[in-house]
Formats: structure tokens, sequence, C-alpha cells
């Protein structure tokens, strides 16, 4: 059976789950760039936390870290709330399209269904008009159109939500990446005003 076969026997069901992959593709492709493109940070903080880094990495974490040392240039002093409103942010941005990708995965198959229940139906249909005199060929024959639909959807759904779970594996490992990140940048800063403190006390000690 050949490609325009499957859509001609399909009927509208199986154009509205080719259209399914054309999208569910369209965004997982779209979201690999995004993702596999986005540098990873170093593994040494040090560097992770460079201006070498920072200044020319399109990453997530680099973006929650320049938003929160420049909130700390600002003198803003609750980092906990830049560092969640960024991560949010960017966390939205990477899973765009996801949900999307979901509902299409999860609804392909009954999609499918439906097309196989209404051709079912429109075979036993024909029957009852026969008077029940149909050929057994020809029954098979309207059978396995019907569920045609049925095995497109599945073979639309089961890749599709493969790729959804592999991308939300990446999304929730770049997540906790942000959120390491901006831990770490808020113990330093934690640390810096400590010893600031610290220094104070002293000198005041000192004076007096």
């Amino acid at each position: 059976m050949s490609i325009l076969d499957l859509f001609e026997k399909g009927g509208p069901v199986v154009w509205v789950l080719a259209g399914y992959s054309v999208i569910a593709l369209g965004i997982a492709l779209d979201r690999f760039v995004l993702l596999f493109l986005a540098q990873k940070p170093p593994s040494d903080i040090n560097e992770a936390l460079s201006s070498e880094y920072l200044d020319y990495s399109n990453s997530p974490e680099a973006y929650v870290a320049r938003s929160m040392l420049e909130a700390v240039d600002e003198g803003v002093t609750d980092l906990d709330r830049v560092a969640s409103r960024a991560g949010t942010q960017e966390v939205v941005r990477m899973e765009r399209g996801l949900r999307t990708m979901a509902f299409m995965g999860n609804t392909a198959p009954l999609l499918g269904l439906l097309g196989t229940i209404v051709g079912m139906i429109k075979a036993f249909m024909v029957i009852e008009l026969a008077g029940g005199k149909v050929d057994a060929q020809a029954l098979a024959g309207g059978i396995w159109e019907a569920m045609i639909t049925t095995g497109v959807g599945l073979a639309v759904s089961l890749p599709t939500l493969f790729l959804l779970h592999f991308l939300e594996g990446i999304v929730d490992r770049r997540a906790h990446s942000i959120k390491r990140l901006a831990s770490i940048i808020i113990e330093r800063r934690q640390k810096h005003n400590a010893r600031i403190l610290e220094d104070a006390s002293r000198h005041i000690e000192e004076v007096v």
C-alpha cells in the first residue's frame, strides 16, 4: 500500500494525524536546537561564573547567573527571589511546546480509535443495507481499512511520547543545573557579606 492509498483509505482522521506528526516533529526539532546549542556551564564553578562564560553564553544557566550578579551590583539583597524569577522564566522557555506534544501524543491513539469505530460503523451499515448477505472477503477488507486509523494513531503517538520523555529529561537536568548554580552564587554572597560584617566588627573593636 502506498502513502497515497493510506491517506485515501484512512480518510480525514489520517490527515489530522499526519498534521499531528508534522507539528510534533517541528516542536521536537526546535527544542533540540535550543537545548543542545545552549552551551552547558563548565564543570568548574569558577569558570562557570567567569566573565568569559557569562558574557558570551546563551545557556539558561548563564542567563540566571547574569540576572543574579546584576542584581548584586544594583544592591538587591533578596537573591532567592531573583533566582526564582529568572529560573522560572528559563524553565518556561525550555518547556515551550512540550505541553502541545503531550496533548498530541496522548490524543493520537484516541483519534485513531475514533476513526476505526466510524469505519466499523460504516462497514456494518453496508451489511445491514445488503440484508446481511455480504462477501466475507469484502467484509474483511472493510474492517482492515477501518483499523488503519488506529495503526496510524499509534505510529504517531509512540515516537511523540518518546521524544517528549527525552526532552523533559533534558529540561529537568538543565533546571537542576540552574538551581545548583544559583545556590552557589547565593552561598558565596552570604559568605562575602559575613566577611564584611566580621571585618567591620573587628575595625570597631580596634577603634574602641
